[in-house]
């Protein structure tokens, strides 16, 4: 099932896992080496129903929607992306495959909607006016480098000061992660806390259900703070399948030096 936008079935890199049968899934009972991957039993059982469900809240401060907008009507919402700190306070992480096939132009076209919930528009709504992607993504779109950041507000505004920001890290381990996403028939986030696992050297895999169309984007947070609900961002749903195909299975590239060059970059030039 798709999560975003351009979501299409990619090549398929892991020939492997998806051969796996429903009899093996069933006989393993811990995570299973293959080779020098380890991957979680649930990940091999792509549409299984024993999947944890994602459930709704009122927002995140720090993560919100994007929207199409034209002549300032607000369309529908589309993908999930979360504020990132940063020296200017005024970037986003999501997946780059959200905004493939969309165009930033006229000014306004694409906006950010932090906290959004119930309809409501709780620390506004935030034009973005500028996207950075590495350059595998934009030459043959490697799923590796599905990640994008983006630049948001008039310069000068500090969306971060209203709505704080996740923390990016990379080099991270697959680990327990809270993932936040918007599926896109719903006015409402949902939220899952559970294992992340590595499927390959660079990337991971989340089990809980009801991640559906939109939430392409969310993040992997790690070591989520209980009062303010920021955390470490590990990963966002995207990569292989451009985060996955089944509602109950998501995927994440893992974050390293590539992905720091990106920020940087962005840093440097917002």
């Amino acid at each position: 099932m798709p999560r975003g936008v351009s979501r299409h079935l990619s090549k398929l890199r892991l020939p492997l896992l998806l051969a796996m049968n429903r009899a093996v899934w069933l006989a393993s009972l811990t995570a299973t080496a293959i080779g020098a991957y380890v991957v979680a039993p649930a990940a091999l059982a792509s549409g299984q129903p024993d999947a944890m469900g994602g459930m709704p809240i009122d927002g995140r401060a720090a993560v919100g929607a994007l929207f199409t907008s034209s002549n300032g009507i607000l369309g529908s919402h589309f993908c999930t992306a979360s504020v990132v700190s940063s020296p200017a306070g005024n970037l986003l992480i999501t997946a780059a495959h959200c905004l493939q096939g969309r165009s930033l132009s006229p000014a306004g076209s694409i906006v950010f909607a932090p906290g959004y919930h119930d309809g409501r528009f709780p620390n506004g709504v935030w034009m973005v006016t500028t996207e950075y992607v590495d350059a595998a993504w934009s030459t043959d779109q490697n799923p590796d480098d599905d990640v994008a950041f983006l630049v948001v507000g008039r310069k000068g505004t500090h969306i971060e000061q209203r709505t704080g920001a996740e923390t990016l890290k990379v080099g991270e381990p697959a680990q327990m992660v809270q993932v936040v996403g918007y599926p896109d028939q719903t006015n409402d986030p949902i939220t899952c806390t559970a294992q992340a696992y590595t499927v390959t050297p660079r990337d991971m895999v989340f089990d809980c259900d009801n991640f559906t169309n939109g939430t392409s984007g969310g993040p992997f947070l790690a070591d989520v703070n209980p009062r303010t609900g920021e955390g470490s961002v590990i990963g966002v749903i995207g990569g292989y399948e451009n985060g996955g195909d089944t509602p109950n299975v998501s995927y994440s590239p893992r974050f390293f030096s590539v992905i720091l060059a990106l920020y940087k970059t962005a840093v440097l030039e917002s």
